[in-house]
């Protein structure tokens, strides 16, 4: 499996932007489709958008427009451009690989829409 850690998240105001990072511990270059999740407290894991190796990119309605999601295979990351950031985007965001997700976490980054 591949250890993932995310960062980038805090508190930012609505309308504002965050760029998440995600850091694989190896090449993900031979996995197909990697997505950014987010949980807030009380619901279900719920999936934000993909990307696969060649670059074809799915997001969620909810963040349709707003969010940007890219990968750099020679630098082994996975980024999530965020901007027009709404409260209801607060959760914790995790990456991990999709469809299927391996069952080793990370431990996520916070985002916090607040003023």
């Amino acid at each position: 499996q591949v250890q993932l850690v995310e960062s980038g998240g805090g508190l930012v105001q609505p309308g504002g932007s965050l760029r998440l990072s995600c850091a694989a511990s190896r090449s993900i270059f031979s996995i197909n489709a990697m997505g950014w999740y987010r949980r807030t407290p009380g619901n279900q894991r719920e999936l934000v958008a993909t990307i696969a190796t060649a670059g074809r990119t799915n997001y969620a309605e909810f963040v349709k427009g707003r969010f940007t999601i890219s990968r750099d295979n020679a630098k082994n990351t996975v980024l999530l451009q965020m901007n027009s950031l709404k409260p209801e985007d607060s959760a914790v965001y995790y990456c991990n690989t999709w469809p299927r997700p391996q069952d080793a976490w990370g431990q996520g980054t916070q985002v916090t829409v607040s003023s």
